[in-house]
Formats: structure tokens, sequence, C-alpha cells
């Protein structure tokens, strides 16, 4: 009777526990060091709990985007860093990066699937440009999924099979977009600009509209849309002065609103200033 009572309850406590996860806030938190020693048990933990509650979309949510933050933040950037040092170091972080991204990106679709069965379908079918309204609830979770998705692609140059997925990601963003445009403040708008100039025959007037937009909807308080603006526009058309205004500006906004995105920005934005004379 006891174990049969165990049972009956043990899905509400893992739910209660999943819930109260997905809620868990680390991006006001400054300190990269201190979020890297906190990651590994969180991540580990939520993961284990979503694969009890696998239709929590809150929790998936939460362990994407741990996951995605966790491989651009702490493990590909340190190969782009090492690149230069430690060629061998440098790919071994790139194929850890990639399998993040990779885990990321499995967890995020398995949920979003399930929610709303037949989507991993439809994406397939991107010539005929289907469009699925998205919930509100759903929005983040492809954002994440896109995201993912898109970070694995840059990692796997050496691998057709994967880059021939980014129709795929360009439209799951883009099904996100129509939904709610102004979504993370203009993360999203700012993905689907980094999705544009990265594509085969990319816009760089369209992807600078979508940073653009992306800095309006953050309302000069988020530096992602200026680096990332910096290294897809700027760079790619080799506007030095323009590179460097950009980067400026990311880490003046960073440094007046600190908060764990920024603060991942900040850096990333003096590394590249260190960089300008190799990459221009």
């Amino acid at each position: 009777m006891h174990a049969l009572s165990a049972c009956a309850i043990r899905p509400y406590v893992v739910d209660q526990a999943a819930q109260a996860l997905s809620h868990q806030d680390q991006t006001t938190e400054d300190d990269l060091v201190l979020v890297r020693e906190a990651s590994a048990f969180y991540l580990k933990m939520s993961e284990s709990l979503l694969r009890e509650s696998p239709g929590n979309l809150k929790l998936a949510q939460s362990v994407a985007a741990g996951f995605t933050q966790y491989a651009y933040a702490f493990v590909a950037f340190e190969a782009e860093k090492t690149e230069s040092v430690n060629a061998k170091a440098a790919f071994v972080l790139r194929e850890r990066a990639a399998r993040l991204y990779g885990r990321a990106h499995r967890h995020a679709m398995t949920a979003l699937e399930l929610s709303q069965p037949g989507l991993t379908r439809a994406l397939a079918e991107t010539t005929k440009a289907r469009h699925l309204q998205l919930s509100e609830e759903q929005v983040g979770l492809a954002y994440w999924a896109a995201a993912s998705w898109g970070g694995l692609i840059s990692l796997s140059k050496d691998q057709p099979d994967v880059v021939a997925d980014l129709p795929q990601a360009i439209l799951l963003a883009h099904w996100a977009w129509l939904s709610q445009p102004s979504y993370g403040q203009g993360a999203l708008a700012s993905l689907l600009g980094t999705f544009e100039a990265a594509r085969p025959n990319g816009s760089v007037t369209q992807a600078t509209q979508y940073f653009d937009q992306a800095m309006r909807d953050g309302a000069g308080a988020q530096a992602g849309p200026y680096v990332a603006k910096a290294e897809s526009v700027a760079l790619a058309v080799q506007d030095r002065a323009m590179f460097e205004q950009l980067l400026h500006q990311a880490v003046d906004v960073s440094t007046r609103h600190r908060n764990l995105q920024n603060e991942v920005m900040r850096e990333r934005a003096v590394w590249l200033l260190e960089m300008t004379d190799d990459l221009f």
C-alpha cells in the first residue's frame, strides 16, 4: 500500500520540482565564474527531472537554454580563444560544445513535438513554407531550439548533413518571430539576423534590419545585438570603424546594465576588440 502511494505521488513531486527549477533565474547574476561552477549540478538535475516530466515546456526551455548558454559562453568561446595557441585543445573544446548544443536541441525539439505533434515533420517540409502558429509557451522553447541548432551547425562545417539543416533552424526561428517578434528583448530578432547573414546568399540589408530591430526591442539594455551585428555585418563587409563602434557600444551597455547575458557579451566584445588587427 505504501509503495503504491509512493508511486502515485511521484509524478506530482517530480512535476512540482520541475516547476520550481524551471523558474530559477540566473540572468541577474553577473559573476561568470560562480555561474560556471554552479551550472553543471543545476543542468544535470534539471535534465534528470525533464526525462521524467518531458511535457513540462518551461522546464524543457530552462534545460535547453542552460545547455546552449553553457556551450556558448564557457566552451565554444574558450575554443576560439585557445585556437591560436593550441589547435588540438581547441578542436576538443569545439567537439564538446557541439555535443552540448546537440543535447540542448534534442531536449527542446522533443518537448516541442510532444506539445504539437507533427511540428518536426512540418519543419522538414521547408520548401512548402508552412506556417505553424506557436503558443506563447512554445515561443521561448522554439527560440532555444533554433539557437542551439544554429550553434551546432556553426561547429559542424565538415558535416554536410548537419549543415543542411540550416533552413529548418531558420524556419523554426521565423515561426517564433511571427508569433512574438520582440521575444527576449530582441534576442529572437538578433538570432534571425545572425541566421540571415550566415545563410547562402543571405541579405546583409535584411540582417541589418533584424539587428536594428533587436536593438530597439532591447531598449538599449542588451549588449548581444551589438556584438552580433559587429560579427555578422561589420566584419563580413570589412568595415572596421563600424565593427569597433558596435563593440564599444556593447561594452558600454553591459557596464550600465549588469546581468549574466551582458557580462558574457562584454567579455566577447573586449576579446574581439583585442583581435581587431587580426580580423581586418
